[in-house]
């Protein structure tokens, strides 16, 4: 059989994994499955730039359809992959084509947990948002209505509560843990997030357990509360996370423990079948990790193609990510697991870096509105630089020039 890497998925895991491909001279077939019309394109300013309208579909896409036809890679739009055929080597797309290959490429990323039906009933005016699609659903339901509910404190539902308020919305932020970003950010940052929401005018609810809807001809009127709380709402998004789109993974027989297992180089339980992006679950900082983040998506997928060319190189990444609320940024740098200190350093007003700590050393940075500290940390993490906690502590302590002498590279 010809050389023929498959990618099923063309989000942004997919588009590096063929683009690395082609860069480093691979010769063979490269085709990519996807099950939405589009070519592939950026996801994160769907909750920003694109639902503020601010940018348009087309401009989300990485690159033209020329640029894959100059390039050699197939990219089949509402194409999607429903079984894969490992003895065969092959797998079929749901209007019956199929595709054999010699490398297997799972990026089937992920999709937004709903709630059960049992408690939305079908009801218009209940969102999630993860698409094109999507967010254009949720950009028209913006245009009319008056009262916003965002059930989850993630970074998603944050950032479409601001854009809402922007656009003179009364939003309620509804959180069933005792604060905003419990499962990704440390106490004091998700303060600081939830005092800039509430200056903005915004209203975050925690502690609050949602129970049902009510509705008026069929469309969300309100939500229900555990407390017996009824908030009224025009608009719901439903935003409480994703889920790994593991399923044709499992059907396949490959291990999927919350996302499709792989090893540091991106290989499943399965030969010659690889996974990146959203859906993979790899072991980092002595457990399994799976990433949602731009970051992720792209440095995994070139370790795949690496791994397929025969030139591995074990992924061991600094995690970043970003998120735009109101005139804030907040970036982070490192993973937040297991950390038993934080410590917050004020630069100016409105900057502020908080550092998560695990035994006295440095594991983790959320910022403000400074960029600097946040890339001086990526740099600083990336060349696995120890910074001690008194360190920070000292009035005189430069963390750029630390990072540049610490850092540089030695001869």
């Amino acid at each position: 059989m010809q050389d023929n890497v498959v990618i099923v998925g063309t989000g942004q895991a997919a588009l590096s994994c063929a683009v690395k491909l082609r860069d480093s001279g691979y010769e063979g077939a490269v085709t990519m499955l996807g099950d939405e019309p589009w070519l592939p394109y950026q996801r994160p300013p769907l909750s920003k730039a694109y639902l503020k309208g601010e940018t348009t579909a087309d401009r989300l896409e990485f690159r033209p359809q020329e640029f894959f036809a100059k390039a050699g890679i197939g990219v089949e739009r509402d194409s999607r992959v429903t079984s894969i055929d490992r003895s065969n080597r092959s797998v079929t797309t749901s209007d019956g084509r199929s595709y054999a290959y010699t490398k297997l490429v799972l990026t089937t990323g992920s999709r937004a947990r709903t709630l059960p039906d049992v408690m939305t009933h079908g009801l218009d005016g209940i969102l999630t948002l993860r698409s094109i699609a999507d967010a254009d659903r949720l950009r028209r339901a913006l245009a009319s209505a008056k009262r916003i509910v965002v059930v989850g404190g993630g970074y998603v539902g944050l950032e479409v509560a601001s854009i809402a308020v922007r656009m003179g919305h009364a939003v309620t932020i509804v959180e069933m843990a005792d604060r905003v970003l419990k499962r990704v950010a440390g106490a004091p940052t998700a303060e600081a997030i939830e005092e800039l929401h509430a200056r903005h005018g915004a209203t975050i609810l925690t502690n609050a357990q949602l129970t049902g809807f009510s509705d008026q001809s069929g469309k969300v009127a309100g939500v229900a509360l555990e407390s017996g709380t009824m908030l009224p709402a025009d608009l719901v998004l439903v935003a409480i996370g994703g889920t790994a789109n593991v399923e044709l993974a499992a059907e396949a027989g490959l291990t999927v423990e919350n996302g499709i297992v792989v090893d540091r180089l991106g290989q499943t339980s399965g030969t010659d079948i690889y996974a990146a992006g959203d859906c993979a679950a790899f072991p980092f900082g002595g457990r399994l990790n799976r990433l949602e983040s731009v970051q992720n998506a792209i440095e995994q997928g070139g370790v795949v193609a690496n791994a397929i060319l025969g030139r591995p190189v074990e992924y061991e990444p600094v995690p970043w990510f970003w998120s735009d609320q109101y005139d804030t940024k907040l970036q982070t740098a490192g993973l937040a697991h297991d950390y038993d200190d934080i410590l917050t350093v004020s630069v100016e007003p409105g900057c502020s870096a908080f550092w998560y700590f695990r035994d006295g050393l440095a594991v983790a940075v959320d910022t403000m509105n400074d960029a600097k500290t946040h890339m001086a940390a990526r740099r600083l993490f990336g060349a696995r630089v120890a910074l001690r906690r008194e360190l920070l502590l000292k009035p005189d302590f430069n963390l750029m020039q630390y990072v540049r002498t610490a850092a540089a590279p030695s001869g």
